[in-house]
């Protein structure tokens, strides 16, 4: 802003002569002393007469950063934040090669080992797949979307959690199920999730991203102790979904409830999608959503 101003130039006053020079001790003659043209360094005001430097002083903290990404745009701030979690980071690698996992270049370099949640397991019946479906859920931190888990990672993942494949007797084909009914819920969610972030679609043009979520399918939400005392069966799942709305966190509580399977999307689940009470933002949606379905 203070380049864009014009100093005015000091005048030049000429010392006219004089007839008697006073003692240079006199203060009251020191006005007749001849007036610089140019101002002395030190003086702020004049510094916008000098030449626009290109690059800011190293003092400046503000001008330390790293240099600026073209992509994404910068009135994004939802996209400028880490990554998410490490098993997102090679996820495209199993996108659309089921046979990737078994290239060298996947070979981790620290252990010589494949990835791990990749790997069948030793007792496994049957091959599952290796390949990842890409979500439509933008990924908070990157330009991507999340990418699901491959038949071989939901069955791991499983046996983590206690669960032995000989009690179900299950087959690779109920697997491939499976993993379509896993992909049509996230689907389902989110599209939910953006129903309720349409009321802030002025506050955050670029829309929501995804930023973490987990599995709470013992922890009961209020809503559904309360619908239980009132006749109706308890969720089978629960899953709490963190979203960054340009800069905010808000987070999204989903209660999973069993419904007849449609053959033709895999969707068999009732969710009941709502933003958590974490803010008085929060409740207001609640509290006009809720009005808007009773007069509807």
């Amino acid at each position: 802003m203070g380049a864009s101003m014009s100093t005015p130039a000091a005048p030049t006053v000429r010392a006219e002569a004089m007839v008697a020079v006073p003692p240079q001790g006199c203060p009251m003659h020191q006005e007749a002393q001849p007036v610089k043209v140019s101002p002395p360094a030190e003086c702020p005001m004049h510094q916008a007469q000098q030449p626009v430097r290109v690059s800011p002083p190293s003092e400046c903290p503000m001008h330390q950063a790293q240099p600026v990404i073209v992509s994404p745009p910068s009135e994004c701030p939802m996209h400028q934040a880490p990554a998410g979690p490490a098993h997102q980071d090679r996820a495209y690698e199993f996108v659309e090669c089921p046979m990737k996992g078994a290239a060298a270049s996947d070979i981790d370099p620290a252990n010589m080992m494949p990835p791990p949640n990749q790997t069948p397991a030793p007792d496994q019946p049957f091959t599952l797949s290796l390949t990842r479906e890409e979500s439509t859920i933008p990924r908070h931190g990157t330009e991507k979307n999340w990418v699901y888990p491959s038949e071989q990672m939901f069955w791991n993942a499983m046996l983590r959690k206690g669960w032995r494949w000989r009690d179900d007797d299950l087959g690779s084909e109920d697997m491939s199920n499976i993993i379509k009914i896993h992909n049509r819920n996230n689907e389902q969610a989110w599209e939910e999730i953006l129903k309720w972030e349409a009321l802030h679609a002025q506050e955050c043009p670029c829309g929501p991203t995804l930023k973490r979520f987990g599995g709470k399918a013992k922890e009961y939400s209020p809503r559904a102790r309360f619908r239980h005392w009132m006749g109706y069966e308890l969720p089978f799942d629960r899953h709490d979904w963190i979203v960054d709305r340009c800069g905010k966190e808000v987070r999204y509580v989903i209660d999973y409830y069993d419904g007849e399977i449609n053959t033709q999307n895999y969707q068999f689940s009732i969710l009941d999608v709502r933003p958590a009470f974490d803010s008085l933002g929060a409740v207001w949606d609640r509290m006009k959503v809720a009005w808007w379905r009773w007069t509807s």
